[in-house]
């Protein structure tokens, strides 16, 4: 604690309201108030948009509110810029005068190990309103607060900076593939068109049954839910239980998700330094270097082409679904190999920078974890 502050319960210095979900009738896309029931909308300070209203609103966030999650994951703050219907899921905090709202946010950030180790519940964890009005937070003055927040708000700025310099150069990369290779529906160039099948060594095959274990620090497990939206992998590491060779993944092999919200989400396997071993609602298609380079594939997969051929392909029975004869079929142009092998070597160059950036981005957060320690442990 630091000498000459004072500490209060956040139930001193915050009017806390608990959420309280609405009607289920009530609940539709366009008509009432926005409704929120936990932190789908949230961004990395302020709350995103909601497809959900009420026209039977029960509990209220106010303009400016900070929100934090009450259930499911807990502890995770936001600011509303508006007012808006909160579900379980959500309390709402409005601050007293002497505590200035973005300094709530942060030290609410400081808060998550509190929260969690106060969290019950076996399916679903959750902390009541107790638990929220109790927890402890420092309280500066005012001009103080402000200038931490400053500082802290001057790191977070720096890293989103940097976070949208790595979305202009996987726009870069994606404007590249269109100037060198033309719209693939159009196929303006008269590119041959090919199966996808036709230029892979081998058939597509379906991935491994094994179960997720604790990363056993050697081998990761590849997952359909481990795929983000850009083709990354997110942190989320596991191994599998069982090591079978025939589905370990080599450089430049390319992952198909088959099933579910995710279908048609691809990864390219480039990390030659960590040994993957894919799961069993992946595809995985090895592409015969020869013909076609994998990089050509995967920004293939990013465009218009692949997206609007994998709404025609994924079968809303139960779930959208794309299965291995389907992926087979999937047509793509052929330029020139040593045309598709420039465009990888430029798009290497844009991925090394991705790779600075993203190194600067994490040296940032250690600085933001570091401050934040400092200021609020």
């Amino acid at each position: 604690m630091k000498q000459g502050w004072e500490y209060k319960k956040l139930g001193e210095v915050c009017e806390v309201t608990m959420g309280q979900s609405p009607n289920g009738s009530s609940i539709n896309e366009s008509e009432g108030i926005e409704f929120h029931q936990g932190k789908t909308c949230f961004g990395d300070r302020f709350l995103g948009k909601s497809n959900q209203y009420t026209t039977s609103p029960t509990k209220f966030a106010e303009v400016n509110s900070v929100l934090l999650c009450v259930r499911a994951p807990v502890g995770f703050p936001n600011i509303t810029n508006r007012k808006i219907c909160i579900g379980r899921g959500l309390c709402s905090l409005i601050s007293m005068p002497e505590l200035d709202n973005n300094f709530l946010f942060y030290a609410l950030l400081g808060k998550q190990d509190y929260f969690e180790k106060n969290a019950t519940g076996s399916t679903f964890k959750a902390i009541s309103s107790k638990v929220v009005s109790n927890a402890l937070i420092p309280l500066p003055p005012l001009a103080v607060q402000e200038s931490i927040v400053r500082e802290l708000d001057e790191i977070n700025n720096l890293i989103q900076l940097k976070k949208e310099q790595i979305k202009d150069l996987d726009s870069l990369a994606q404007s590249l593939f269109y100037e060198m290779f033309g719209d693939p529906v159009e196929n303006p160039k008269g590119w041959e068109i090919k199966k996808l099948g036709e230029v892979c060594l081998g058939k597509l095959k379906y991935g491994s049954g094994a179960s997720a274990i604790e990363y056993d620090g050697v081998v990761r497990y590849v997952r359909i839910t481990d795929i983000n939206d850009d083709g990354t992998l997110n942190d989320d590491i596991k191994s599998p239980s069982i090591i079978e060779d025939d589905y370990i993944l080599q450089e430049g092999d390319i992952l198909f998700a088959r099933s579910g919200a995710t279908v048609g989400k691809t990864y390219l396997h480039t990390n030659i330094n960590q040994k993957c071993l894919y799961a069993g609602y992946l595809i995985k298609a090895r592409i015969d270097n020869s013909i076609m380079c994998p990089l050509y594939v995967f920004h293939f997969t990013k465009s218009h082409a692949y997206k609007s051929w994998v709404m025609l392909n994924a079968r809303a029975v139960a779930q959208p679904n794309i299965n291995a004869k389907q992926y087979s079929d999937c047509p793509i142009p052929l330029p020139p190999l040593a045309l598709q092998q420039s465009f990888a070597e430029r798009v290497e160059a844009i991925e090394k920078m991705k790779t600075e950036i993203k190194s600067a981005i994490a040296d940032l957060e250690v600085l933001l974890a570091s401050r934040m320690q400092h200021w609020f442990d």
